[in-house]
């Protein structure tokens, strides 16, 4: 069994983890969460130290920590610092900060610069020809063998600004609030009737600018490579309620693109577009909700060329890094594969999800673990399935498919959803702990 990750405690690392480059769609509704059990209104806190001990990392020792609504009732503010033997990173940022004399205006302002042990990246089809008798490093034939592994860097930015345009849930003001009683939603839902933009849900524009660099020191030679892009997206969502729907849908619609500005590597093309849909079953003897999820997501790139030597080698050009654009395995599509497993120019991916939020709540009368502020536990069962390929056609993206299936424990710990996810594949098993719903 491959543990990615092992923690004492699944609040603690979500907030380290919280800063993770992720794959879920950059926009997001502006909620403001409103605890029937908080008297402080929407203010939530939370400092707490940690532990997690991976194969790669060794032993770990951080403190993250996160102020939520104390300024603005829709703006977080968190932080980490962690450290091992050889590991050693720190990360923090400002979330959705309402612009002065705005209000439908969002800053957001996050980062992370680390060092690890044994970093390992599916990759090296854009450094060599690769033999005409191998398949591309991260291809859907490639070989779980083929990728390189260093210490090294890992550092990202990013700046987003959202605007939260004024029809639907957020016609007379930028930001959708919720009220919450044992984690469950008591206010009015945001959508989940109907599917018009015009009267339901909330519809978010999204500009990113995100910036990443990372680093392999080999014996003989270091490795590096670094992007600055833009992402322009999307995002309309009808769900009843966007942190934990039950009813309603999803839908993203992005273009990202590298110029091969300052000291990137290439220049490069993504679109993408993710869709969830959420059916409610109710609650139940022992569950307040039963809900069925359901993702699509796809991506292309047009950019993505392959470059032929005179033997039939063949190179990748005009690419986005083995971490970026199509690409499936980890902690949000494909979890049980490594993260990053599979990349090339084009992917298909789907997920059904089966929720289970139970009634019961093992540390509701614990008063040493109150303030964790924990509302309810989910038991979750899912299946994926996806690929990707160097054509965007059926015949390439839906034959010899990848697929795993896992089991999640997920609670909602101070408005906000933390989940420990356990994946098994052709290749192994993975467990993930992650901040948010994968969709």
């Amino acid at each position: 069994m491959n543990m990615k990750l092992i923690c004492v405690s699944i609040v603690c690392l979500s907030s380290m983890v919280s800063f993770s480059v992720v794959s879920a769609p950059a926009a997001n509704v502006k909620t403001s969460v409103n605890r029937v059990e908080s008297p402080d209104r929407v203010k939530e806190s939370l400092i707490l130290p940690y532990l997690f001990s991976s194969e790669s990392m060794g032993l770990n020792l951080g403190v993250g920590g996160m102020l939520n609504g104390y300024y603005q009732d829709q703006m977080t503010i968190g932080g980490t610092v962690f450290g091992g033997e050889v590991s050693k990173a720190g990360g923090g940022g400002v979330w959705n900060f309402k612009l002065p004399k705005t209000e439908r205006f969002f800053l957001s302002v996050y980062g992370m610069m680390g060092y690890y042990p044994k970093q390992r990246a599916y990759a090296g089809g854009t450094l060599d020809f690769i033999p005409i008798s191998m398949p591309l490093p991260g291809s859907n034939d490639s070989a779980q063998t083929q990728y390189l592994e260093a210490d090294g860097s890992s550092n990202w930015f990013d700046i987003k600004l959202e605007y939260a345009l004024p029809f639907g849930a957020t016609a007379n003001k930028g930001m959708v609030e919720y009220q919450l009683k044992n984690g469950l939603l008591i206010s009015e839902p945001s959508g989940g009737d109907s599917w018009n933009p015009l009267t339901h849900g909330a519809t978010v524009v999204v500009l990113r600018q995100f910036n990443r660099y990372q680093s392999f020191e080999f014996e003989e030679e270091e490795l590096d490579g670094t992007i600055h892009a833009i992402e322009l997206g999307i995002l309309h969502d009808n769900t009843d309620f966007s942190i934990n729907p039950s009813t309603g849908s999803s839908q993203y619609l992005s273009i990202s693109h590298d110029a091969a500005w300052l000291d990137s590597d290439n220049e490069w093309t993504f679109i993408n577009l993710d869709m969830s849909k959420y059916f409610s079953f109710g609650s139940s003897e022992y569950a307040h909700q039963r809900i069925l999820a359901l993702n699509f997501w796809t991506g292309y790139s047009p950019s993505w060329e392959l470059e032929y030597d005179g033997i039939g080698g063949k190179k990748v050009i005009g690419n986005a890094p083995y971490n970026e654009a199509a690409t499936l395995g980890g902690f949000y599509r494909m979890r049980g594969y490594d993260q990053n497993r599979f990349h090339d120019k084009a992917s298909i991916y789907g997920s059904a999800e089966y929720r289970y939020t139970l009634k019961y709540n093992p540390i509701e009368d614990v008063n040493w673990l109150k303030f964790l502020k924990i509302d309810w536990f989910q038991l979750v069962g899912f299946v994926e399935a996806g690929r990707v390929g160097a054509e965007y056609t059926a015949s390439e993206l839906l034959t010899d498919l990848k697929y795993d299936a896992g089991f999640s424990i997920r609670a909602m710990a101070a408005g906000l959803v933390v989940r420990t996810d356990i994946a098994v594949s052709d290749e192994g098993t993975n467990t993930w702990v992650m901040v948010d719903h994968p969709f």
